[in-house]
C-alpha cells in the first residue's frame, strides 16, 4: 500500500477546486476544503469521534491521485470511474485504519458538510450569488460562518498535515506514529 499523507497532502494541496475559476490570489485547493469539511463536521455533530472527524478530512483524499471532476462530468464518464475512485478511497481508508467502507450516517454527515462548504465557495469565490447556491447546495448549518481566503499550496499541506495528525492522534490509532508521522 504505497499510500503516504505527504503525497496525499502534498497533490491535494496542488488540485484547485472549481477548476481554478476562483478569486483570490491563489486557487482554493481541495486540500484547504478538506480541512473545512472535517471543521464542518464537527460543528454539525458536536463530540463525533474522531476516526470519523479524520474521514472527513480523507473525503477526498482520493483527488490527489485523480484530480478534482464536477459531478456531472463524473457521471458522465460512468460507473468504471466510479467504482475505480470507491476502490482507491477504501484503499486509502485502510491505510490509515479506517474502514473501508464509511457507515451510511456518517457518509451523510460528510456530504452535508461537504455541500456546506460547497455554498461558501460558491459564494466566496466562484462567483454564485447566495440563492443560486441555496438551490445547488443547499443551507449550511445554523450558526456556522465562513470567510475564505485561500491559502498557498505550501501552508494548505501544511494545515491538511497537522489536521491528520491531530485526529489520528485523538482516534489512538496505534499506526499513527507510522502513518502520519513526517518528520
Amino acid at each position: 500500500m504505497d499510500i503516504e499523507i505527504e503525497d496525499i497532502a502534498h497533490g491535494l494541496a496542488r488540485v484547485a477546486r472549481w477548476n481554478g475559476q476562483t478569486v483570490g490570489e491563489h486557487p482554493f485547493s481541495v486540500a484547504q476544503h478538506s480541512v473545512i469539511v472535517e471543521e464542518i463536521v464537527a460543528h454539525i455533530q458536536p463530540g463525533v469521534e474522531a476516526r470519523w472527524r479524520l474521514a472527513a478530512l480523507l473525503h477526498d483524499a482520493a483527488e490527489y491521485v485523480i484530480g478534482d471532476m464536477i459531478s456531472p462530468f463524473k457521471a458522465a464518464l460512468g460507473i468504471d470511474y466510479k467504482s475505480f475512485e470507491d476502490r482507491l478511497e477504501s484503499a486509502i481508508h485502510i491505510r490509515f485504519g479506517l474502514p473501508a467502507r464509511t457507515p451510511s450516517p456518517v457518509k451523510a454527515l460528510i456530504k452535508q458538510a461537504d455541500r456546506a462548504c460547497a455554498y461558501f465557495e460558491a459564494t466566496q469565490l466562484a462567483g454564485f450569488d447566495a440563492s443560486e447556491s441555496l438551490k445547488l447546495f443547499g443551507r449550511p448549518p445554523a450558526g456556522y460562518r465562513l470567510d475564505i481566503e485561500p491559502l498557498s499550496p505550501t501552508a494548505a499541506q501544511a494545515r491538511y498535515l497537522q489536521r491528520c495528525r491531530v485526529l489520528a492522534d485523538a482516534a489512538g490509532f496505534v499506526t499513527a506514529s507510522d502513518a502520519f508521522d513526517t518528520e
